[in-house]
């Protein structure tokens, strides 16, 4: 019964015509003739590392471009500095880790801790996704204790929503239980090969103590996620499809 339904489940998004993230693990020859384009949006810098960067590793070494939209560069991040030399090292640190991920950098503009949810910035960051006109897109779950990462996750959704649903839309967790509430995932990537990878792209992340964002939850993430899958190490994601206009509906499926 299970495996009919994960098969009735992934025929029905392959008639819809959406790309997966599924179907852009999966071993292909051909896919480095015809990469795709995805986007990352999290609320800080550091977010879209500790919740997906093995998935992004993963997926630029299978080819694809990947873009990380910051929608703040972490202002209010560092105790002591100032809000312009917190910006200033905490750019770095994200041009760093980009580095390691092999990822481009984007920062929206917008001020940790005063982040913005109105009209204006609904069409800021739907322009920023038009202009990168990306295949998936992953961003924050909007259920979560920190405010900006629900504004990341809220002007994402509406994008997505004002862009008629041309990509994937996958939310991704940060410490789950402590921020990520009620998160029950619906799509798994096996990170094993690329743990270490996103290891050192947040410890680039020096101003916020790495060591203390991996020992707060992160790594038993990766490793519950990976027993939820049989691996090593994961991610895991929820998957929200839109099927007709006004009707939303979530799938299972895992890697």
């Amino acid at each position: 019964m299970k495996r009919n339904r994960r098969t009735f489940l992934k025929n029905g998004i392959a008639g819809m015509g959406a790309i997966t993230l599924p179907s852009l693990l999966q071993a292909n020859p051909q896919r480095k003739a015809n990469p795709k384009k995805i986007v990352c949006v999290g609320g800080h810098p550091d977010d879209p590392e500790s919740g997906c960067g093995g998935t992004l590793a993963k997926l630029t070494k299978s080819g694809h471009s990947v873009t990380i939209i910051y929608l703040t560069t972490g202002e209010a991040g560092i105790p002591g500095k100032s809000h312009a030399e917190s910006a200033a090292i905490r750019k770095q640190e994200c041009l760093q880790s980009c580095k390691i991920l092999n990822t481009k950098p984007v920062f929206a503009g917008q001020i940790d801790g005063d982040t913005i949810v109105n009209n204006e910035w609904y069409g800021k960051i739907q322009e920023i996704l038009e202009d990168e006109n990306p295949d998936i897109v992953f961003t924050q779950w909007p259920v979560d204790s920190h405010k900006d990462h629900q504004a990341a996750s809220l002007l994402t959704i509406q994008a997505w929503l004002r862009m008629k649903r041309r990509f994937s839309l996958y939310f991704y967790e940060v410490l789950t239980g402590i921020q990520t509430m009620i998160f029950h995932p619906t799509d798994y990537v096996d990170i094993t090969d690329t743990q270490e990878q996103k290891k050192k792209a947040l410890y680039c992340h020096i101003s916020q103590r790495p060591d203390v964002i991996y020992s707060a939850g992160h790594t038993s993430m990766e490793e519950f996620r990976g027993l939820e899958l049989g691996v090593k190490a994961a991610e895991a994601f929820i998957h929200l499809v839109g099927k007709k206009q006004g009707e939303l509906w979530f799938t299972n499926a895992s890697l």
